[in-house]
């Protein structure tokens, strides 16, 4: 068998720990701020995620890029050169042009490398849901399997990554052309929280609203009692958009009510946070369905 080299991007949003020390390649997205580009590092090391939002909180705009080709070209040569193949899985298609650029970059490395192996997966997944994803797969390329057998086994069990999320500050859903002006004004007015997860198609999509910050993170942890598979078995994973106290206290609320074995929590990174914008919060864990 073939030696293999897991690829993702970074808003896959682990910690550059983990990402390291899961053996992960990690291509970074582009954040335009304050009139200058910055990669999307997982560590933080362009532009920390402190100042990030703290530029956002003062109403700094943010504009985000793709990774594109080249950086897929730059990132799978070494690896195929050494003679290892490569499963890349990426951020949803439904979100940026991410995976599209992976499978251009994965042809076209084919034609460089012609005995190479270069899967390309779209997780139809964001931000700590695509980490879920990549920390199960590289636990699972451990156990043993196959660069094929990997990728099977992403594609039976993507749609079983549950991404829950709840934004604090309804306009940057508005900016991002995902709500109306007349309800992100009226919404902000009556303190109004969505409720939102992240569709089998990969999209962001609401589903419910609530009054208030307190309901909007009771209704994520309520999520586990109607869609999560023996939580007391799962690590599952928080993300937050610079509200760490908050995401700490629904952990151990998931513990609590749930036995939840392990919960890790880290940021949303920058190309995310642009669109959510900060005091985001997102639940994953594996469910019966999305």
């Amino acid at each position: 068998m073939r030696e293999y080299v897991i690829m993702t991007d970074s808003c896959c949003d682990l910690t550059d720990h983990m990402a390291k020390e899961l053996g992960l390649t990690v291509v970074p997205l582009t954040v335009h701020i304050d009139g200058h580009d910055y990669p999307n590092m997982l560590d933080g090391s362009a532009i920390s995620f402190e100042d990030f939002y703290g530029k956002i909180r003062s109403g700094v705009l943010a504009t985000t890029s793709a990774a594109n080709v080249g950086q897929f070209q730059e990132a799978m040569r070494p690896i195929l050169a050494e003679g290892k193949d490569i499963v890349s899985i990426n951020f949803s298609s439904a979100l940026s042009t991410t995976y599209q650029s992976a499978c251009i970059a994965a042809q076209d490395m084919k034609e460089e490398f012609p005995d190479a192996n270069i899967y390309v997966v779209d997780s139809l997944s964001a931000s700590l849901g695509q980490g879920l994803l990549l920390y199960l797969a590289a636990h699972k390329k451990q156990e043993g399997l196959s660069a094929q057998e990997l990728v099977q086994w992403v594609e039976d069990n993507k749609l079983h990554i549950d991404h829950w999320f709840t934004v604090d500050d309804l306009n940057y859903l508005k900016m991002g052309g995902r709500l109306s002006a007349g309800a992100a004004f009226f919404g902000s007015m009556l303190s109004i929280k969505p409720v939102m997860h992240t569709s089998d198609e990969g999209k962001l999509v609401p589903v419910s609203k609530v009054r208030g910050r307190k309901a909007s993170l009771k209704a994520l942890i309520d999520k586990i009692a109607e869609l999560g598979i023996e939580p007391s078995e799962q690590v599952m994973f928080i993300c937050h958009a610079d509200c760490e106290v908050e995401a700490r206290a629904v952990a151990e609320e998931m513990k609590a009510r749930y036995g939840v074995k392990e919960v890790y929590i880290n940021y949303i990174g920058p190309v995310i946070g642009s669109h959510t914008g900060p005091n985001t919060m997102g639940l994953f864990f594996v469910g019966t369905q999305r």
